[in-house]
């Protein structure tokens, strides 16, 4: 196979042509959540952005392997090596097992990834069901000189791993810069270097999420999971490691110094690819900022900085807007504009259904049908510049200007051929439903129960009730509907 799909490759900070190591296979990681809280729009972006890279290999024809982790022990407070297990924290706080926040939380997780239309992944582990493994890569890392024991505990050596590799090689960090800025901390003393991490933690007495291994009773480090589980999926190298921004140090470097430590095999991912963040007046939402407004916040309105509710559907056009690269800053005004795009891109769907093709029409016009062609060959070509979702919505919106035309009688079908308006209506669907992921948020029975409404206006105009005409209209305005008197008839769109 061979497509002209480039990503921008992190560990290279250059774009690169995505060739599979095994086409027309292609291995797909991304860092899971950690189930402690309900996911917040933050979580979102890089979930939807990998649902669609996703969905875009599968349109190209690759088969994807896609896997994705919940993380359900080892992530420690403030992303370190000390302190106590955020899921455990909160279950003591609510008496509940730690498995029950995680059961919670998952489950939380799942509903919201299914409001937004983010189907599961292929294969979802979770970090405590991998314990085996993770201890195996340790004993692994151990024998090849690269970690040491301490008091029950297991670290990994970065200067002795510095000797022959270069950790920072991801995030672009200097290993003699980042021991001139580490302060020492209280409780890290058995650490050789302060730029060392844990692989296997030893369990304090009041520690409840705790395994047997062979240093101590205890619990395996936080980045230690996505190796040891990366592995066991995709294999000692597969072709795309995602995640967020805020990921690349020091999680997925200390994911690539583990992988390269374990087996001496090169980068255990080819292609590091990373969304950037969502940001809340200038600064990164996250839990531990406490500026986060969770996405069942988004979807009720509940939230005080929410002038309204936002339906998934707006909240993931509202993310699709925006090229993953690039900083995403909340604001009602965004989110009402992008309320306002995806109407227009399901108005636009719907005058597809509808339209059909004049029969005997030879009219064809070289002009309108070349126009048409580079219009519909457009759409996809963004996508493969590094899934450029920005572009390829404008791009949408060029296209849609003819098919409304198309629609009011401006632009005259005739004019294309048969063949052509049917590639343009198969791209449009074919971009906005399978690969952009956007779908209908009304119920199956509401297009139904419109035309029975439209039917009661209809009579209502013959009948010169003008005030049942503006009624009707005026009860449909306030559920979203503009109703729209033509030439051809009478028709309905999404107010925008």
């Amino acid at each position: 196979m061979n497509h002209p799909l480039s990503l921008y490759n992190t560990l290279t900070r250059t774009k690169e042509k995505f060739e599979p190591l095994q086409s027309p296979f292609v291995g797909l990681y991304v860092c899971g959540p950690t189930v402690y809280g309900d996911a917040h729009l933050g979580h979102a972006r890089p979930y939807i952005t990998f649902d669609v890279m996703r969905r875009y290999l599968h349109h190209l024809g690759y088969k994807v392997r896609y896997v994705r982790n919940i993380t359900d022990v080892g992530h420690l407070q403030n992303d370190a090596d000390h302190g106590e297990d955020k899921i455990q924290k909160l279950a003591k706080a609510a008496q509940l097992e730690p498995m029950e926040v995680v059961e919670k939380y998952t489950n939380s997780f799942h509903r919201d990834m299914e409001r937004l239309n983010v189907p599961p992944p292929d294969i979802e582990p979770r970090a405590s069901g991998h314990i085996i493994e993770q201890i195996e890569m340790i004993q692994e890392i151990l024998a090849n000189g690269l970690a040491y024991e301490a008091n029950g505990s297991v670290y990994f050596d970065v200067p002795a791993y510095n000797k022959d590799h270069r950790y920072g090689k991801l995030s672009g960090r200097v290993i003699e810069d980042l021991l001139a800025n580490t302060r020492e901390l209280e409780g890290q003393e058995e650490k050789r270097s302060p730029l060392d991490f844990a692989l296997w933690k030893k369990a304090s007495a009041s520690h409840i999420m705790r395994w047997p291994s062979p240093w101590s009773d205890g619990f395996p480090g936080w980045h230690l999971e996505c190796s040891a589980m990366s592995r066991k999926y995709l294999g000692q190298q597969f072709d795309i490691h995602g995640g967020g921004l805020d990921l690349m140090f020091p999680h997925h470097e200390c994911e690539i110094a583990q992988s390269q430590a374990s087996h001496n095999h090169s980068d255990a991912a080819r292609f590091w690819v990373h969304n950037n963040l969502i940001t809340i007046n200038g600064k990164k939402m996250g839990k531990s900022l406490g500026n986060f407004i969770t996405l069942g916040e988004f979807f009720t309105g509940s939230h005080e900085v929410l002038q309204q509710a936002y339906s998934p559907m707006t909240v993931r056009f509202f993310i699709l807007q925006a090229h993953y690269r690039s900083t995403l800053d909340f604001s009602n005004e965004g989110l009402q504009a992008a309320r306002k795009g995806y109407l227009k891109v399901m108005n636009g769907l719907k005058i597809l259904n509808q339209l059909q093709y004049p029969a005997g029409a030879e009219a064809v016009d070289p002009k309108a049908e070349d126009e048409i062609r580079k219009l519909t060959s457009d759409l996809f070509v963004p996508l493969n510049d590094d899934l450029n979702t920005a572009k390829a919505i404008a791009n949408l919106f060029n296209l849609l200007k003819k098919v409304n035309s198309m629609h009011t009688g401006g632009f005259k079908l005739e004019t294309i051929s048969q063949e052509t308006f049917e590639q343009m209506s198969a791209a449009y669907r074919t971009l906005v439903t399978d690969v952009l992921g956007l779908k209908e948020e009304q119920t199956a029975s509401a297009p139904a129960l419109l035309e029975v409404v439209l039917g009661f206006y209809k009579e209502a105009k013959e009948n010169k009730d003008y005030a049942k005409v503006d009624a009707i209209r005026a009860q449909l305005k306030g559920q979203g509907i503009v109703i729209k008197d033509m030439k051809t008839g009478i028709d309905w769109a999404y107010e925008e």
